[in-house]
């Protein structure tokens, strides 16, 4: 008699445990709406501060390993494993690009005495203070995040190596596709939050 394994049970899983990141992030975006309605001139004038270039970058990395992850997927339905391999390897990179251009990215501020708690902060404006400490704790949730997504695709890379994950089974590689596309879909609101404030 065939086994067929059902994969539901921890596809709802998943969706539960990112509604649950989704609140999180959600209840920080609904704080900077309610500190950009008090401060909206502050909010504009120090988010020219941040290189909108780099934040561009930044999403177009993420946008690219949205789709690999998701090609990584199809490739091992249709029993490409070399391919979905390579595919996973393209969204660690990405992931890890991103990072590395946050960092450069943070440094720079830090440079320039923008950081918490910093006497040039503590010293301005209670909207200056305020941006960037939003800034700060949702960017880098954000980063750990990342980290903790790349982690689940060096897993998934792990898996189907060793052909625990194939075409019949790839219930963990899906999941952790789910989590990386919420990742991708947080920055596509944080970007236009501080990069793009007007």
């Amino acid at each position: 008699m065939e086994t067929r394994t059902d994969h539901t049970g921890t596809r709802i899983g998943m969706w539960l445990f990112l509604y649950t990141e989704i609140i999180l992030f959600g209840g920080l975006f609904v704080l900077y709406a309610v500190y950009f309605h008090k401060y909206p001139a502050a909010f504009a004038e120090n988010g020219k501060e941040l290189n909108r270039i780099i934040g561009a970058l930044n999403t177009v990395i993420l946008l690219v390993s949205s789709f690999t992850v998701a090609a990584s997927i199809t490739a091992i339905r249709q029993q490409a494993k070399n391919l979905c391999l390579q595919l996973l390897a393209a969204s660690f990179l990405c992931g890890l690009a991103f990072l590395i251009i946050k960092y450069f990215e943070w440094g720079h501020k830090f440079a320039l005495g923008l950081y918490p708690n910093s006497p040039l902060l503590t010293s301005s404006p209670p909207g200056k203070n305020i941006f960037f400490g939003l800034y700060y704790v949702i960017t880098g949730l954000h980063g750990l995040h990342v980290v903790i997504g790349m982690t689940l695709l060096a897993i998934s890379f792990l898996l189907v190596y060793r052909n625990k994950i194939t075409a019949e089974k790839f219930a963990v590689l899906e999941n952790s596709g789910l989590y990386w596309h919420l990742v991708d879909l947080i920055w596509i609101f944080v970007f236009p939050l501080f990069y793009l404030v007007l």
